[in-house]
């Protein structure tokens, strides 16, 4: 019997001994960077043809990995042999498959810091942050092996005289799995493994500015027992091979985390029907938030600042779930202005190999030059209080950036920036603050500050959003905690970490025999 699931603790790098152990794990990672690595389709390796580059964005000449660059024919291959080997894999019992993940799960938590290093010069990552995505690929793991057994036990329906009746959640088919960079160990875990443990067969196009993450989970799921077929590695330009891996006609579903132009580009390609194909495609799409913390007249304020300065600036607010919009009542906006300004005056920017280093850099080129460009917009549409520069050279640093008097319409308050820069709108009454809050095409993440009950009761309720907080940062949900997923343009409210999710990736068959 397996114990009860429990989410994996995070790691305290103030002890030594877990100091110690990451600096071995970013030598070794680093001894291990510029390695040339492969298209892998049904356990055979493809390492000739072109290639493309993964550079880390805190030290732009240093190259993370050269991989092989997926071809159509590539990505045609794949599909049919991952259709082909889903004929077997569907057959496999589900205790079986959920092992593997148990399995996979091990191998993590035991390679923990070397993942969690990969992450610090793939992507950027401080410390805490790459040992927090870790954490939730693990705990993914772990709890979609769960509900799998669950979901393979009989389900309850109602009985009916003189027959026997049964339902059952069988696999859908292929699955493509579209992760995003950001979260490259969590997300990509998650939506991998819960098409895997459900009996379908994945080809993982991995971001391609963090392909190097998803061949080290590839690597993992081959360890623990995986078949050669069931996950295939197709690295990529989604130019070059996304559009056939969707619109392939044996694809049954695509997961797509990113933003919202490509997800809907994914759903609107995979509602058409290609010749030969005789389903409809499912789309589990998380996409993205403009993202709010909302503190009342009666908030605590401390408590209100700390919660806006972590959300917005963990991982230089390149997270979905990220603060962007802080909406405050005018009694308390200067004084809450104040107390934000004066922790992001304290971050230190740098390489975050470097454990004193906050904030790392940003994703890449496009990203920084995006940023950046917001940042002139905020400078027309409200007050420049900190920041607005870029960060150190030989990176894509930007520094923290705080602008005050930005009117709820204005760009900074409706376009998803994904970056360290936060908006100050104030509010005369609480209606009026929840209308600001409600006021975008997005509802993935909120947070409300209020110690007034009535107040929190009329935000829980209002407030339109997949994940509410309540006295709380509005990042860091945890699996099977707070269940995952945004309204509106943030996505199908898919739910990840939650007992709904496996679902998505399944179809129920009720089977009655009268006897």
């Amino acid at each position: 019997m397996l114990p009860e699931f429990k989410n994996t603790p995070f790691t305290d790098f103030s002890i030594a001994e877990n100091k110690t152990a990451m600096e071995e794990a970013l030598a070794k990672v680093k001894s291990e960077l510029g390695k040339r690595y492969p298209v892998i389709i049904s356990g055979k390796s493809y390492i000739e043809g072109d290639t493309f580059k993964s550079v880390n964005p805190a030290n732009t000449s240093q190259l993370i990995g050269e991989f092989t660059k997926g071809t159509k024919e590539m990505a045609e291959e794949a599909i049919e042999t991952a259709a082909a080997t889903f004929e077997e894999w569907k057959k496999v019992p589900a205790f079986e498959r959920a092992r593997i993940l148990l399995k996979a799960a091990a191998i993590m938590r035991r390679r923990r810091y070397e993942m969690a290093a990969w992450m610090v010069y793939e992507v950027s990552k401080s410390w805490p942050e790459a040992d927090g995505d870790v954490a939730e690929a693990i705990d993914f793991l772990e709890f979609y092996a769960r509900e799998m057994m669950r979901l393979s036990e009989p389900q309850p329906i109602t009985s009916y005289s003189g027959e026997e009746n049964e339902l059952y959640y069988i696999p859908l088919g292929v699955s493509v799995v579209i992760p995003p960079w950001n979260f490259p160990c969590a997300i990509l875990v998650g939506m991998t493994s819960a098409a895997i443990v459900t009996g379908n067969t994945v080809v993982l196009k991995p971001a391609s500015t963090s392909p190097a993450i998803g061949f080290k989970f590839f690597e993992i799921m081959e360890e623990a027992g995986l078949p050669p077929g069931v996950l295939n590695f197709l690295p990529g330009p989604g130019g070059a091979i996304g559009d056939t891996i969707v619109d392939h006609p044996k694809t049954r579903l695509i997961a797509f985390t990113g933003s919202m132009e490509i997800g809907l580009r994914i759903h609107g390609r995979a509602a058409k029907l290609n010749e030969g194909q005789v389903w409809i495609k499912r789309t589990i799409l998380e996409m993205g938030g403009k993202d709010f913390i909302m503190a009342d007249e009666t908030a605590d304020l401390d408590e209100a600042a700390d919660g806006i300065f972590a959300a917005a600036y963990g991982f230089q607010g390149q997270k979905c779930s990220a603060c962007s919009r802080v909406i405050i009542h005018e009694d308390i906006y200067d004084e809450l202005l104040e107390k934000v300004v004066e922790r992001a005056k304290r971050i230190k920017v740098g390489q975050p190999d470097n454990p004193k280093h906050f904030m790392g850099a940003v994703i890449d080129q496009a990203a920084y030059d995006k940023i950046l460009e917001y940042i002139e917009f905020g400078k027309a549409e409200g007050k420049l209080v900190l920041g607005g520069g870029k960060g150190p050279r030989g990176g894509w640093f930007i520094e923290p950036t705080i602008f005050s008097d930005i009117k709820p319409n204005d760009r900074l308050a409706q376009e998803e920036i994904f970056g360290p820069v936060l908006a100050f709108i104030k509010f005369k009454d609480f209606e009026e603050g929840i209308a600001i809050a409600n006021g975008t095409k997005f509802g993935l993440t909120g947070a409300l500050f209020s110690r007034n009950r009535s107040r929190l009761e009329q935000g829980r309720a209002e407030l339109h959003t997949g994940n509410l907080y309540l006295n709380r940062k509005c990042t860091g949900a945890l699996v099977g905690v707070q269940p995952f997923g945004g309204f509106n343009m943030s996505g199908t409210d898919s739910k990840a970490g939650g007992r709904d999710y496996l679902l998505l990736f399944t179809q129920g068959k009720s089977v009655c025999e009268k006897f």
